[in-house]
C-alpha cells in the first residue's frame, strides 16, 4: 500500500499542499476530493456527521480516523476520551501533529478493547470491503462495545447510480455479488494506488445483517443524497 490517502493528509498537514486527492470507482468517473475537506472544523460538516458527533458518548473509538477532524471535536469540545485508529502511518502522524491525543496505526478487526462509541463515519462501513464480510466485520465491532455501548455509521444507498430500463427496473452488473460492491481508485501528485474494494451497503441491507449478528439497528437521521446515519446497538 502506498498510503496515498495519508500522504496527501500530512501534506496538506506540514504545509505542502499543492494538489488534491483524485478518487474514482468502477461505475463513476474520476472525482476531485479537496484535502481541505478533510480538515474540516464541526461547523463544515454534513449534519449526518455533527449528529453523530452529538451522539456519541463515553470512551469513542473513532476508526478510519483519517486526518482526525472527528476526534479532534470530540476531544476539545465535548471532552470525551477518544482512541483514534487508521491503517494509514502518514495518517496517525497527521493526527498527533493537529494534537490529537491518543491515535495509533491500528486495523480495525485486529483490535482490542473496550468502548461506549465506535464511529464509523464518511461511509464507515466502506472498510468492510464486501457485504459477505460484513458479520464478520460487525461482530467484531460487538467485541469491542461496552456494555450499553453504539455503534454508529453512516453510508450511501447507491442504487440510483445505476441504468434504468423501461419498467422502471435497475442495470446491475451481472458480476458483483451486490450492487454497492465497487472498486475505489486513489491517485496523488502522479502515483497511484492499487484498486481496492470499498462498499456502499443500503439501510435495509446493513438492518438485516446487523439483525443476523445479534444488534438492533436504529435509522437515525437521512441526508440529502441517499445517504444516511444509523446507530447498532445490543
Amino acid at each position: 500500500m502506498k498510503d496515498l490517502f495519508g500522504k496527501a493528509i500530512l501534506d496538506y498537514q506540514q504545509g505542502n499542499y499543492t494538489e488534491d486527492i483524485t478518487t474514482a470507482t468502477s461505475i463513476s468517473e474520476e472525482d476531485s476530493l479537496p484535502l481541505p475537506y478533510l480538515f474540516r472544523s464541526y461547523s463544515e460538516m454534513p449534519l449526518l456527521e455533527q449528529t453523530a458527533l452529538q451522539l456519541a458518548k463515553g470512551n469513542v473509538l473513532d476508526v478510519g480516523c483519517g486526518a482526525g477532524s472527528h476526534s479532534l471535536y470530540l476531544q476539545n469540545e465535548r471532552k470525551l476520551e477518544v482512541t483514534a485508529i487508521d491503517v494509514s502511518p502518514a495518517a496517525i502522524e497527521a493526527c498527533k501533529l493537529r494534537g490529537v491525543q491518543h491515535a495509533e496505526v491500528a486495523d480495525v478487526m485486529q483490535f482490542s478493547g473496550k468502548f461506549d462509541t465506535i464511529l464509523l463515519l464518511m461511509n464507515g462501513a466502506g472498510m468492510c470491503g464486501k457485504l459477505n464480510q460484513i458479520a464478520d466485520f460487525l461482530n467484531h465491532l460487538k467485541t469491542l462495545l461496552n456494555d450499553g455501548g453504539q455503534i454508529l455509521v453512516d453510508s450511501s444507498d447507491i442504487i440510483y447510480m445505476f441504468d434504468e430500463d423501461e419498467d422502471g427496473g435497475k442495470w446491475i452488473p451481472s458480476d458483483t455479488d451486490y450492487y454497492g460492491e465497487l472498486l475505489y481508485y486513489v491517485s496523488y501528485k502522479g502515483e497511484h494506488e492499487a484498486p481496492f474494494p470499498w462498499l456502499y451497503i443500503d439501510y435495509n441491507t446493513l438492518q438485516n445483517a446487523a439483525h443476523s449478528c445479534g444488534l438492533q439497528c436504529e435509522l437515525v437521521l437521512e441526508g440529502e443524497h441517499y445517504d444516511y446515519l444509523a446507530k447498532l446497538f445490543v
